[in-house]
């Protein structure tokens, strides 16, 4: 029966009700965790450690960065983020130096087959491990010391989209009650409300535009903790419409990869307040060179308006790490639109599954 019903849903109806529904499934998440003192057990659990490695594959990947980014922000602690591949295949490389030390293991599915071998490795060597997952019960759970568990978080569709962004939430929650700042840790319950206005309007927005303009090429630029939302960005859209997306820090973007530019090549700026002008006068160049452009911001100026062929303009109060999660839905939509654009279902993707489990000891990727 639930298969009959899921070939009766409209191609992408599933990634689209997942993405309106991000920011009540971020307050209630948050609300659980606050309620479960979850994040104040892992705290007291890793008190002292002085180096946090955040491990993910694919989308867990980028939520690493963008994680990594705010907790480094928020507690001055050594924190990276890794591929759990490389941690596999290149340990003493990866880890040489580190201290006190302790793993974040990211995977929506808790059964990603590179990070349960990273986590079978550190039990291995006795080195204890934080989970983040949306399913309960799975190989990852049982193997961590310590876990963040987001079942309301999970969805139906392939690919991550309110997983990811709940996922990051929780992690930046836990740096401020490592960091005992009170006031970031409410910033993201206000961001999850004060965000909903921009929903009602924003899928027609993005739906419209692309529906107008042949585009050959995406491009996702952003810098410091807006890079790991590029990056993601970019693999939305190449996992929902099948179409070739590139990331890059957005100044790196001058040195080579701006010979791609013109009208057929779209730039997703993801526009910080830190590095607004620096930023800024990369967007005018690019305009200036023919690139069609859809910008993602907090307030815009005039010349990022007149720069701008679409512009997104969050317009909330909360401070900038807070407010990372929003500029998600950008990318989110575009993927799909486009999907749509091109006659596809962007809630099962070609060539995808939602884990990726790999035969033997060969490691995997999600």
């Amino acid at each position: 029966m639930s298969n009959s019903g899921n070939r009766l849903q409209s191609p992408g109806a599933h990634s689209l009700s997942e993405i309106l529904s991000q920011p009540q499934c971020w307050s209630e998440s948050l609300e659980d965790l606050k309620q479960k003192k979850t994040l104040q057990s892992v705290a007291k659990r890793f008190a002292g450690a002085t180096d946090w490695v955040f491990i993910g594959c694919g989308s867990s990947y980028y939520v690493a960065l963008c994680a990594a980014a705010t907790m480094a922000r928020l507690t001055n602690l050594r924190v990276r983020a890794l591929p759990a591949s490389e941690v596999l295949l290149y340990p003493d490389s990866v880890l040489a130096g580190t201290g006190s030390w302790v793993p974040v293991l990211i995977s929506r599915s808790g059964q990603t087959s590179e990070v349960v071998a990273t986590a079978e490795m550190l039990v291995a060597r006795g080195i204890p491990s934080l989970a983040v997952t949306c399913a309960g019960g799975q190989p990852l759970e049982k193997l961590a010391t310590e876990i963040i568990l987001l079942p309301r978080a999970d969805e139906k569709s392939t690919v991550m989209t309110r997983s990811f962004s709940s996922m990051l939430l929780s992690l930046q929650a836990l740096g401020a009650v490592i960091a005992n700042n009170s006031t970031f840790l409410d910033s993201l319950f206000l961001t999850s409300r004060a965000v909903v206005p921009l929903l009602p309007t924003l899928p027609a927005q993005i739906r419209e535009f692309v529906s107008r303009r042949r585009i050959d090429d995406y491009v996702c630029l952003g810098q410091g903790p807006f890079y790991g939302l590029a990056c993601e960005g970019a693999l939305k859209v190449t996992e929902m419409s099948v179409s070739y997306a590139q990331s890059f820090h957005t100044l790196e973007f001058r040195h080579g990869p701006k010979s791609i530019v013109g009208p057929e090549t779209l730039l997703i700026f993801l526009l910080s307040e830190s590095g607004y002008q620096a930023e800024r006068e990369a967007l005018e160049e690019m305009k200036s060179l023919g690139a069609t452009t859809l910008v993602v911001c907090n307030q815009a100026d005039a010349a990022i308006r007149a720069a701008s062929d679409l512009l997104i303009e969050l317009q909330l109060e909360t401070p900038e790490f807070s407010r990372l999660a929003p500029y998600l839905f950008a990318g989110q939509l575009l993927g799909l639109y486009s999907g749509l654009k091109k006659g596809l279902d962007p809630d099962s993707p070609r060539n995808l599954s939602r884990v990726v489990l790999l035969d033997g000891n060969r490691p995997g990727q999600a």
